[in-house]
């Protein structure tokens, strides 16, 4: 009981315990359409697009928009596993490390661009050992936001109810 005397009773989210496949469906494709805009960026020659020996600033940019629609798109999808219960803890650091990590490879991929790098203003902007170590400490981040984002506790046979007023 709380102070207000009513009832606190678990209600699950989605009370029919289907998970919506259009949405998780739409994640994915997402997040593939984010991994090719990312590759276009990452490795321009695979789609014969290379133009320059170096990877500057329009390729930093193409595969920093890539991989935020990779965030978004594994964000739909794997928030989706959890209609049917309530967000654990982990869940929610999950969430905010896909955000840090990707705040982390944007500072670190602009770098040059930021004026904190090697080549600042009015160099060319150039990505370097140090940035590309920064990237993949993001993605790293990214990564482990992700696995924290799954309900475990769905695999396991586990039923957490979300506990709400009635």
């Amino acid at each position: 009981m709380n102070q207000n005397n009513t009832e606190i009773t678990a209600i699950p989210v989605n009370s029919s315990g289907v998970l919506p496949k259009g949405r998780i469906r739409f994640g994915l494709l997402l997040t593939l359409g984010g991994l090719i805009i990312f590759l276009v960026g990452a490795k321009p020659a695979w789609f014969g697009l290379d133009r320059s020996p170096v990877v500057g600033f329009i390729q930093i940019s193409v595969f920093l928009v890539g991989l935020a629609i990779i965030c978004v798109g594994g964000y739909i999808s794997l928030n989706t596993f959890w209609l049917t219960c309530q967000k654990t803890i982990p869940a929610d650091v999950g969430l905010r490390l896909v955000s840090t990590g990707f705040v982390i490879a944007v500072f670190s991929g602009m770098a040059d661009v930021f004026g904190m790098g090697t080549q600042t203003f009015p160099h060319i902007p150039f990505f370097g050992r140090l940035q590309s170590l920064g990237v993949q400490l993001g993605e790293a981040t990214i990564a482990i936001g992700f696995l924290l984002l799954l309900p475990y506790h769905q695999f396991h046979g586990e039923e957490k109810p979300i506990l709400d007023k009635v």
